[in-house]
């Protein structure tokens, strides 16, 4: 199930407007145009920025998510016909033959359950190509970014257009092994009305997901750093085998 902030109506609507900057699509962008991909299999699309970005390119997009109002979101973006939408997640997908699958910003990481995570990895390297590659990202434990997910450090305050003035903040609310939960908050000027969404978010380390790799078939080629993030997360491309 999805996290009200992706699946109420009401908060996906607030996804792009309160986070305009996505800079760190663009190095998934560049690794499409390095390897050259003319299909891409964009797992955890969400709103469908990615998505409309490889549109853009030329490129035959299909975009995955298992948030219906997200998805609504997407769909209702201009060029949104050039993607194949589809309501679910990488165990639900039609025969395809992807250059590249991505799992961006924090896809991967909200997949917790460890059997959906392996499912997901199936799922993507059947949607591969033989030599297709999955390109996904994840913070490395090490660098315990939750520690800064404060209300006073994370407090955003933005007009919206059509919505009025929103407020939301973050606060972790526990935190067990590897898993992080926290919970974000949005307040409405305009009818005041108050909406929480509890998230869960896996750090996985970078022995962990290397194993996972490889059992599911694939080859790690590298490990990137993230631009937008130096130092703070790791970034994986895979081949199929």
């Amino acid at each position: 199930m999805s996290d009200a902030s992706f699946a109420h109506p009401r908060l996906a609507a607030l996804y792009d407007p309160l986070d305009p900057d996505r800079g760190d699509l663009d190095a998934y962008l560049r690794m499409a145009r390095e390897f050259g991909a003319r299909t891409v299999l964009d797992i955890g699309c969400g709103t469908g920025v990615f998505a409309l970005l490889l549109a853009d390119e030329g490129i035959d997009v299909v975009g995955v998510d298992p948030a219906g109002a997200s998805l609504d979101v997407a769909r209702a973006k201009p060029g949104a016909d050039r993607v194949r939408w589809i309501e679910g997640d990488a165990t639900e997908l039609p025969p395809l033959a992807a250059d590249l699958a991505t799992m961006t910003a924090n896809a991967a990481q909200e997949i917790t359950d460890p059997g959906a995570w392996h499912a997901t990895l199936r799922g993507a390297r059947a949607a591969l190509r033989p030599g297709g590659r999955l390109v996904f990202e994840t913070r490395d434990p090490a660098r315990r970014a939750w520690e800064t997910w404060t209300r006073e450090q994370s407090y955003v305050s933005a007009d919206v257009p059509g919505v009025g003035r929103v407020e939301s903040w973050h606060e972790v609310t526990r935190v067990d092994g590897p898993s992080v939960t926290f919970r974000t908050t949005y307040v409405f000027a305009s009818d005041g009305e108050t909406l929480v969404s509890d998230s869960t978010l896996r750090f996985r380390e970078r022995k962990e997901v290397e194993a996972d790799l490889a059992d599911h078939g694939y080859v790690l080629e590298e490990v990137r750093d993230a631009p937008d993030r130096p130092g703070r997360e790791l970034v994986f491309v895979a081949r199929r085998r």
